[in-house]
């Protein structure tokens, strides 16, 4: 049972290294990353630390976190501990013994997708993914496994509609679209900033990078706010600075929120708004579907059901 009931969910950024090159990584991982400096113990201990403060979901994110060789143990270390878990893979490469993870209960899966062609999505990884990344959607798909899929848009006139069409031929239930983040490789002109943020971070939530460092969320980079290889995690989200940084970012989030325009498409419609229900981008149109606050539905409600990690997405009606 909980020791404390201060988190609802956490994200663990278990390594930085990716077989892709995504020009817009938040992360800036990529084929030269690294595990970092956490061992498998380090890993196991955040992870319950993480339940002990009161959170029932864990995200297992990257870089890529197939890659990190002691995924499988570290799953079925936060299963043992009461928690549900999503994997945010970019499905380019599944293992039997990832697929036999992939299937156990309470594991869920999410990834990324770009574009309908693989020339463009290719554009934008670096790398030729998008079969692989489809057929291993398929591939869930057959076997049940629960699924989630953001669409991202980064390029101009980029084909996200068509890639939102695409992915509903194929039975995708949840699909969500972000548009880009300015954040570590995604910085174009305003760099990182609360702007980037989605309006929930520090909010029972928090990030651990692979060094050890803690975030309000996996975007806010720049607002360290602790290190579990110092303190305790429950020691990090019950401290001071924890605490202020939460609360300036409550304040900035509470200044910016005003209504939307009917127009989804509109670029007054900032991450702020909340979008219309069951709307999808036209062709060429990147629409902000980000949506703030996020909050659950009810008491019950994981954060990760209706928040593409930090990317809010409408509930379908």
């Amino acid at each position: 049972m909980p020791k404390l009931d201060v988190l609802d969910f956490a994200w663990w950024e278990i390594t930085g290294k990716c077989q892709l090159a995504c020009d817009h990584c938040y992360a800036s991982s990529g084929p030269d990353g690294t595990h970092g400096s956490l061992s498998v113990a380090d890993w196991r201990r955040v992870i319950t630390q993480t339940r002990e403060a009161g959170a029932r979901m864990g995200q297992f994110i990257g870089g890529e976190p197939t890659l990190h060789p002691a995924l499988p143990q570290l799953v079925q270390h936060a299963l043992s501990a009461g928690m549900e878990v999503e994997i945010y893979t970019n499905l380019v490469h599944v293992t039997p013994e990832l697929w036999e993870t992939f299937r156990l209960p309470g594991v869920h899966l999410a990834t990324s997708y770009y574009s309908d062609r693989s020339d463009e999505h290719e554009a934008i990884t670096k790398r030729p993914s998008l079969r692989a990344t489809t057929k291993n959607i398929v591939r869930a798909q057959e076997l049940g496994i629960p699924l989630r899929v953001g669409v991202i848009g980064v390029l101009d006139g980029q084909r996200t509609g068509q890639a939102i069409a695409s992915l509903e031929r194929l039975g995708v239930a949840e699909i969500g679209y972000d548009n880009l983040r300015e954040v570590g490789r995604g910085v174009r002109e305003n760099g990182p900033g609360v702007d980037q943020l989605c309006g929930n971070c520090g909010d029972r939530r928090v990030a651990i990078s692979p060094t050890g460092e803690v975030w309000p969320c996996v975007f806010s980079r720049w607002l360290p706010v602790g290190n579990v290889r110092q303190t305790s995690l429950p020691g990090i989200v019950t401290g001071e600075k924890f605490a202020q940084i939460a609360s300036e970012l409550r304040e900035e989030f509470g200044t910016r929120a005003r209504p939307c325009r009917p127009d989804p498409c509109s670029p007054d419609c900032s991450p702020s708004c909340q979008p219309q229900n069951n709307c999808r981008p036209a062709d060429n149109c990147l629409p902000n579907y980000n949506c703030g606050p996020c909050p659950p539905r009810d008491k019950n409600c994981k954060p990760v059901m209706n928040c593409d990690p930090n990317k809010c997405r409408p509930d379908k009606k």
